[in-house]
């Protein structure tokens, strides 16, 4: 093989070699900053771009991934996510505890997440730390460990607004963890403990007091229901007392108006009906005791006078 024969290869491979390096393909979601001659040239965008070997050259950026830092030409316009270590942090009642957060942010500017800030990820993680101390130094232990919600939203609006120079959007911030000293958690647990046996007691004694106005209320119904009962049956007697006074009554009437009928006007049939009475009387009063008593009325007269009534009856008859 001759001299000419070698130039030609090496002229074919040099411009094979040229060619493959003007051509830069980018992928899909993915982007690269390209300087020419050290100045900002251009932003490429996925598919085929051409640049000018050796004089065009993609820019170098910090980027984080699988827990650490790299440098990489390639910029991700996909969201990422930052899982910081724990950091401590001090509430504002002097509680010392340790806090950890998952940032989910996205590059929507690469020129500014290229130029504005020498080390993005870097920057945006010291900055979740130095914002997460400053709120969690505004709220006392007990809002901390109940308002995650608040926190991740006021975090992703401070981040929000101081990244947005940098090109980045922060999508949302969260809480993963939030460790209290062994102490704290201690006593936690036992202010816990205090207030489930509180509740206990509380509802034991609800519990009684419920059953105690219910037998009270029973016991209420029970004796309401008896008055009731006991009042209807005093109606029921008295009115069978009067009922009986009254077939007694109209029976008396009956009875004098037979009398009547028997004696004649002429005749007082009560003097009739008493002496009659007077006599059962005398009979019980006499059937009862000493047989040899003998018993005379007090008002003799009276008797006789109603006898000779009686008598006069009959002769009339």
């Amino acid at each position: 093989m001759d001299a000419f024969a070698i130039v030609i290869i090496v002229l074919v491979v040099l411009a094979l070699i040229v060619v493959k390096m003007s051509i830069v393909i980018i992928s899909q979601s993915e982007t690269k900053i390209v300087e020419r001659l050290g100045k900002y040239h251009a932003t490429l965008k996925p598919g085929i771009n051409t640049i000018i070997p050796f004089i065009d050259k993609a820019k170098t950026v910090v980027a984080y991934a699988n827990g650490r830092y790299h440098y990489t030409s390639t910029i991700d316009l996909r969201e990422q996510v930052y899982d910081f270590d724990k950091q401590n942090v001090i509430t504002k009642d002097n509680i010392l505890m340790q806090i950890n957060a998952l940032l989910y942010f996205q590059i929507v500017d690469p020129y500014s997440a290229t130029y504005e800030i020498n080390n993005l990820p870097n920057a945006i993680e010291k900055l979740t730390q130095t914002t997460l101390r400053n709120i969690i130094g505004e709220l006392e232990l007990d809002e901390t460990l109940t308002s995650r919600d608040t926190i991740n939203s006021k975090l992703r609006s401070v981040l929000d607004d101081a990244t947005n120079k940098w090109g980045v959007k922060v999508n949302r911030v969260e809480l993963q963890d939030i460790t209290p000293p062994v102490s704290v958690l201690q006593a936690m647990e036992k202010q816990m403990q205090a207030e489930r046996n509180k509740r206990a007691t509380i509802l034991t004694s609800e519990g009684q007091k419920a059953a105690a106005i219910l037998q009270s209320e029973g016991e209420k119904a029970s004796t309401i229901n008896r008055a009731e009962a006991q009042k209807q049956q005093e109606i029921l007697k008295a009115e069978g007392e009067a009922q009986a006074r009254i077939r007694r009554a109209e029976a008396e009437a009956i009875a004098i108006e037979k009398v009547t009928e028997a004696v004649g006007k002429s005749t007082n049939p009560a003097n009739y009906l008493i002496a009659q009475k007077y006599i059962d009387a005398l009979q019980d009063i006499a059937g009862k005791g000493d047989t040899k008593t003998v018993y005379l009325p007090y008002e003799a007269t009276n008797l006789m006078g109603s006898i000779g009534g009686i008598k006069d009856l009959f002769k009339a008859d």
